[in-house]
């Protein structure tokens, strides 16, 4: 059985396939979160997009290097999108430092077998210290999460989400039709020159 026109399939036209799932995918989450964002379709949604998402990332990754620079920026960005949005509200940072404490606590245990060390391996020392480990994670953890919170409030905005969904799709039917991303004819137009796009 030939099945190298799948193999072509995958080497070519994979881009246009995620950006076209992934776009519709988004404009599904904003539906279903502007008629009810209680319901459990908005939440199916939502694990829906983080699921493809990851798919997302993970071909962007294997892939990036035989496609645009605009297609592979344009796929991370919807991924991340999708990925972030359950995860708005969840503390990650006190569950990471809590996590890290108790990692700390485990492993100083062992430093009853070491030479000057004995003395973290139990009592008030131990707890201190793996308190302390957690608190340094805590905070550094706690830094990266508001950035990334910051960031995927805007690209959750439901109105920048469905013009990022547009562009998607755009850039996927660009590719499909040209063989190219909407990349040039998007400076072209920016720079105030007349484009015609034959299709």
């Amino acid at each position: 059985m030939d099945i190298s026109w799948l193999e072509d399939f995958y080497a070519f036209h994979i881009p246009e396939v995620i950006l076209l799932i992934g776009a519709i995918i988004a404009l599904l989450i904003v539906y279903t979160y502007k008629k009810d964002e209680n319901s459990g379709t908005y939440k199916l949604m939502m694990v829906l997009g983080l699921i493809f998402g990851i798919i997302m990332i993970a071909m962007t990754f294997s892939k990036y290097a035989s496609w645009s620079t605009f297609t592979a920026v344009i796929i991370i960005l919807m991924a991340f999108t999708m990925i972030v949005r359950p995860f708005r509200k969840v503390e990650i940072a006190v569950i990471i430092g809590l996590v890290v404490i108790i990692m700390a606590y485990v492993l100083l245990g062992r430093c009853a077998d070491i030479d000057g060390l004995e003395v973290l391996a139990s009592g008030w020392p131990r707890l201190i210290v793996a308190f302390v480990a957690g608190a340094i994670v805590y905070m550094i953890a706690n830094f990266a999460e508001k950035l990334v919170m910051l960031f995927g409030k805007l690209f959750n905005w439901w109105p920048f989400m469905v013009v990022l969904a547009l562009i998607c799709i755009a850039e996927a039917v660009c590719l499909l039709i040209t063989g190219s991303s909407i990349w040039p004819y998007l400076q072209t137009l920016w720079s105030g020159d007349k484009i015609i796009l034959l299709c």
